[in-house]
């Protein structure tokens, strides 16, 4: 992880060396004082980003598969993405309904971020409110899809009547993005995306039980009820914060838990934690820079690498697990 971060800062549009990195990162005065600039201003908080990222999303993809024990559970499967993009859709899509002085500042960077954690949190209190009635976690699942589809189905509507400009503009925010982030959206970010790490590290134990079973935990003398709400509120907190900043990143918190378990072969959560937390950090690392196009001045979205890049190594692990076991 830690060479991948330093190759990440040096790819890009304007190739620098290792060794000017290294000059730059600890103090020291690089040849050119426009590569030190590009380091410390732009590629530096991108490639922190992407290690938060990456961290937050996997271990938010583990928590929500060992939860409702299903393998195509994400970290956006309680709607929380939705919520997100309802939220921000709501500013963009519908800028033209509020009065200019408002619109002008939820336009901003902030007040995209801003609708984004409020869309998202609206969600979270809703999905908490009802798993704290519901009994069944799998009922959970479902009412996490069906608030999903209603914003959707309110997204599709503001969409139908917005101009190609803010339709642009929305489009752009949903792919996400890792490059547009200061020093203060970064500390936020760390102090939110810590948060949720803390709770999901006191839930290893609680989550190695559940792998049998609700009822298997709860003859241990697991609170099943209290740890499912630690659970939700802390994958809520990683994947509600990292969509808000970043925008909706696809893959990562999917993939990245059966690719630690098919290369640890385990399923105890002691191990799958860090080898989550690393491989997501890394793989997170590799896209953003595969993203930046290294010697080119083309940016894709880092969505589309996430998935054109990830997908294929998940397929090849899968049939190289089935020959072995064949």
């Amino acid at each position: 992880m830690v060479c991948l971060f330093l190759i990440n800062l040096s790819l890009g549009s304007v190739s620098i060396p290792l060794k000017e990195v290294f000059k730059s990162l600890f103090g020291g005065t690089t040849s050119k004082e426009t590569w030190h600039y590009i380091i410390v201003n732009y590629r530096l908080p991108k490639a922190i980003a992407a290690i938060l990222v990456g961290m937050g999303l996997s271990i938010s993809g583990l928590l929500m598969q060992t939860l409702f024990r299903n393998p195509l559970a994400g970290p956006y499967v309680l709607g929380l993405s939705s919520g997100a993009s309802l939220g921000v859709a709501t500013v963009i899509l519908g800028a033209a309904f509020l009065p200019e002085s408002l619109a002008t500042i939820m336009l901003s960077s902030y007040g995209i971020v801003l609708a984004s954690s409020l869309g998202s949190f609206l969600v979270l209190m809703a999905v908490l409110a009802v798993s704290y009635r519901l009994r069944d976690t799998m009922a959970i699942l479902i009412v996490g899809l069906m608030f999903g589809s209603l914003t959707s189905a309110i997204v599709g509507t503001l969409t139908y009547f917005s101009t190609a400009e803010q339709l642009q503009k929305f489009t752009f925010w949903s792919l996400g993005n890792l490059g547009n982030l200061s020093w203060t959206s970064i500390g936020i970010l760390f102090v939110c995306v810590l948060i949720g790490l803390f709770l999901s590290l006191f839930s290893i134990k609680p989550l190695n039980a559940l792998l049998l079973g609700e009822n298997y935990a709860r003859s241990l003398g697991l609170n099943y009820k209290r740890t499912r709400l630690i659970i939700i509120f802390a994958t809520s907190v990683l994947a509600g914060s990292i969509t808000a900043f970043a925008g909706p990143i696809a893959f990562i918190g999917l993939a990245v838990p059966h690719i630690a378990k098919l290369v640890f072969q385990t399923s105890n959560h002691t191990i799958l934690f860090w080898s989550t937390l690393l491989f997501g950090a890394s793989i997170m690392l590799i896209c953003d820079s595969i993203s930046q196009v290294p010697g080119g001045d083309i940016t894709l979205p880092i969505n589309a690498v996430t998935s054109v890049f990830g997908a294929p190594i998940v397929i090849w692990l899968l049939v190289r697990k089935r020959k072995m076991i064949g």
